[in-house]
């Protein structure tokens, strides 16, 4: 835990097989992330760059698709050997694998698939991440009831993170075992597709993401999901027009999780700011939204484009990766 007193995670977003077996451990030896996040543009990048597969490469046969899960699989459950400690005293210790994410929009092949996998790596520390669509919720649902933890991705909107909760509620109601939740809320790419329209309608760049993060986070506490937290995720900045930490910073909250990439991380420990700060005045948080409205931008056509954006990209990351292994 990295802030113990509120219950504040920071998850390493980032998997490599060299990485794994070095900085990795340092930053879990040094009490800095308790958990790991994974999608298939971090398993291109790595996969496609790092001279590190290229053995086990060669020993692989089958479909494109085998080799891939047979390179990933080998990934999440050395990660989550690593963390299994951590695991096993309560404090997170989570990695997340995502499902095909060409299965989006099919309740039972993602429910198959979910299975398939958690059963195939065969480790309890592993969460299943399965993208916030229709077929997506209703997957959340039977695979928490199964027992299996869940990581919620993809998630914009308000209504797509409260229809994951409910689904994760139903799903705990249907169980005998406990699952572990998480609901993975993008926050920069907010404001990367909308600073510019702010600044030249005089408003401040650079809070559209955290303040929609920070009302899902706001209204998700209600819901009392159980074994259910809200994630931070996409907290990287690109550009530098914003500290490297400040998605982190600004989103110290109590019960939740951040997870970002490793040179975010290195900047948070060495310069970031952790003060509290979630949850909002709820005033100053629908003042802005407010403002935002007025001057024309329409929040929720946005996210529902970068969600579609979001989709696409891991669809293409993920064809591209069979394309190299075919």
């Amino acid at each position: 835990m990295y802030i113990e007193s509120i219950n504040f995670s920071l998850w390493a977003d980032f998997i490599e097989r060299d990485y794994l077996d070095g900085e990795f451990k340092e930053l879990i030896n040094k009490k800095i992330i308790n958990g790991a996040t994974s999608n298939p543009a971090i398993f291109k990048n790595a996969i496609l760059t790092s001279p590190a597969y290229k053995e086990q490469l060669t020993t692989l046969s089958g479909t494109a698709k085998d080799k891939y899960e047979a390179l990933a699989i080998t990934d999440i459950q050395k990660a989550a050997d690593i963390l299994k400690p951590l695991y096993d005293a309560g404090d997170d210790g989570f990695v997340s694998i995502e499902v095909d994410p060409n299965l989006c929009d099919d309740v039972e092949g993602t429910i198959a698939e979910g299975e398939r996998l958690y059963a195939r790596i065969d480790r309890e520390n592993v969460m299943i991440k399965v993208p916030a669509t229709k077929a997506g919720f209703k997957a959340m649902e039977e695979l928490t009831a199964q027992g299996v933890h869940v990581n919620a991705t993809l998630i914009f909107s308000l209504n797509d993170a409260l229809s994951c909760a409910r689904a994760f509620t139903k799903g705990a109601e249907r169980s005998h075992k406990t699952a572990s939740t998480v609901i993975s809320v993008f926050v920069s790419r907010v404001d990367r597709l909308l600073d510019e329209k702010m600044q030249s309608e005089g408003l401040q760049p650079g809070k559209l993401g955290i303040y929609n993060a920070a009302r899902i986070y706001a209204m998700v506490s209600t819901m009392n999901t159980p074994s259910c937290r809200v994630l931070f995720a996409s907290t990287g900045v690109k550009g530098d027009a914003y500290i490297p930490s400040y998605y982190v910073d600004e989103l110290i909250g109590s019960n939740c999780v951040n997870t970002a990439p490793i040179e975010t991380i290195h900047a948070f420990v060495e310069h970031g700011d952790v003060s509290e700060k979630l949850p909002l005045k709820e005033d100053e948080l629908e003042a802005h939204l407010h403002a935002a409205k007025l001057a024309g931008i329409d929040l929720d056509m946005a996210l529902a484009e970068l969600k579609a954006d979001g989709l696409s990209q891991f669809k293409d990351a993920f064809a591209e990766i069979l394309k190299e292994l075919e």
